[in-house]
């Protein structure tokens, strides 16, 4: 019984040339099967953790696969019941027909120990699986193929890797109430002692925080907007916002990890690394991002400029400028960077520019799968993901600029996806292209007072939440350090240092 690579009863089974006997233990098998044979209440405690495919011996599985399709409907599965079922196999015949059944019962074993024989069989027949996905690899890379790029074989063999640690999560399915109200009252304890009180990571920004509750573990948001909106602008901020406040430290569950701020990743398809970190840089030191371009900076500028590089090269943003990334490729490198370095959000810009996995027959499937995918990495290394999206041309033709959920390009899937769907808005921009000519005076001065009014704000629109309440935030902006900030109310104003 020890012995976890014993032979099973009867012909041996197949395996791959010289590569002797795959890991497996047929008394753990018999015994298990005997147990079941003897209380099918036995099935419903081991259900979750095997299926028919995890038993090493072909006449065990179809034993089990049997047993489960008598038991799933209410009817008997003993060694009587099943022998009408089996008596034809051939496998069977080979282990002394109906009465190997018998044995079975004879076999059985104590049901206290039965989840740890069923842990068993599942942890063998993954080892199996990750052999037989090694020999594939190494297969795989012996042929050398045009069609099939090293670097292609990596994603691939990745992404089965991380399909089989999936499978691994065996206490899935209904949890108790008590569970789940514990889960929840946890976490509402670490937004409560989460300085500023929040559920999620801090976005950096009060009232939009106080809007989102921060932004949440497993949550995939949508930042949409119409060109130069601003829509990078405000992702680069609140990115850095978080990866700024980094503190590592003891968690409420004795992990190491991030107790504020986070560990950032960025996929910039649009932007180079270089202009993103310009930006970034630009917000930091207070030196517009026109005049770093140009280099066109005072030597004050210039040294404030070096002192903000210093201050953050140690700032743990990680940025991927790959252009036209398929969302295999996407997912696969967001899981290395959280093996590697940590991962706690995760920003794409943007949508439209990611590839799917492969073509397909629409631009809406395509899309599709793109947000299914950012959400399944989301839900799977339990972390933010922040997806920016253009909207459609649409919103220009409105005399209300002001967007929409059905903007979204290629909507229902993005919509249908996300948690959560904001909108940035610069009614300034607009209002910038409706400037009347100098000879309207009444218009002009209108016109003036608007401009007034609307200069240096922005808006976040909340179109969707499913934690929360929809509505709008109130920013500044301050175009040329492409920075948004947090809005000061005119209760809030400073004289001599002191808020009011």
């Amino acid at each position: 019984m020890n012995d976890i690579t014993a032979f099973r009863v009867g012909a041996p089974a197949p395996s791959e040339a010289g590569t002797g006997d795959l890991p497996h233990s047929t008394e753990a098998e018999q015994q298990l099967l005997g147990a079941i044979l003897t209380n099918n209440d036995i099935f419903d405690r081991v259900a979750s953790i095997i299926g028919p495919e995890h038993f090493y011996d072909p006449v065990h599985r179809a034993i089990y696969e049997t047993a489960a399709a008598r038991i799933t409907k209410n009817a008997l599965a003993s060694p009587i019941t099943l022998k009408a079922f089996l008596e034809e196999h051939e496998g069977l015949k080979e282990l002394g027909g109906p009465a190997y059944l018998v044995r079975l019962a004879g076999y059985a074993v104590s049901s206290y120990a039965v989840r740890d024989y069923a842990q068993m069989i599942y942890d063998l027949a993954i080892r199996r699986e990750l052999i037989s996905l090694g020999q594939d690899i190494a297969d795989r890379a012996g042929r050398v193929e045009v069609h099939s790029e090293p670097r292609e074989q990596i994603v691939d063999a990745e992404q089965k890797l991380y399909k089989l640690a999936e499978q691994g999560q065996t206490e899935r399915g209904f949890q108790s109430f008590l569970r789940a109200v514990t889960d929840a009252v946890n976490v509402a304890n670490a937004a409560y002692q989460r300085e500023g009180g929040l559920a999620g990571i801090s976005t950096g920004l009060t009232d939009l925080d106080r809007k989102l509750g921060g932004l949440h573990k497993s949550d995939l948001l949508i930042l949409a907007g119409r060109p130069s909106m601003g829509k990078t602008s405000l992702a680069t901020n609140i990115a850095f916002n978080i990866a700024k406040a980094y503190r590592k430290g003891t968690l409420t569950d004795g992990s190491e990890g991030a107790v504020d701020g986070g560990v950032v990743g960025f996929y910039s398809l649009e932007m180079s690394a270089e202009q993103l970190a310009a930006r970034i840089l630009s917000e930091a030191s207070e030196v517009p991002s026109e005049q770093i371009r140009r280099g066109d900076m005072t030597e004050g500028e210039f040294r404030r400029f070096v002192d903000a590089a210093k201050s953050l090269e140690a700032c743990p943003l990680y940025i991927d400028d790959t252009p036209a990334l398929p969302i295999s490729q996407l997912a696969a490198r967001a899981r290395r960077l959280k093996r590697t370095y940590g991962l706690d959000a995760l920003f794409v810009d943007y949508l439209q520019l990611v590839r799917p996995a492969s073509a397909k027959d629409s631009r809406v499937n395509e899309v599709s799968e793109i947000t299914q995918g950012l959400k399944a990495i989301a839900k799977e290394l339990d972390i933010p993901v922040v997806a920016l999206s253009q909207l459609s041309r649409q919103v220009e033709s409105r005399e209300d600029k002001r967007p929409q959920l059905s903007d979204l390009r290629e909507s229902g899937s993005i919509e249908q996806d996300a948690d959560v769907v904001m909108f940035v808005f610069r009614e300034e921009y607009y209002k910038e292209r409706e400037k009347p000519g100098d000879h309207e005076m009444e218009k002009m001065a209108s016109w003036q007072d608007e401009m007034e009014r609307l200069h240096g704000k922005a808006e976040v629109i909340i179109g969707k939440q499913r934690h929360g309440p929809i509505g709008s935030v109130d920013l500044s902006f301050e175009g040329r350090f492409t920075r948004f900030g947090n809005l000061v109310k005119p209760w809030q104003q400073t004289v001599g240092g002191d808020t009011f």
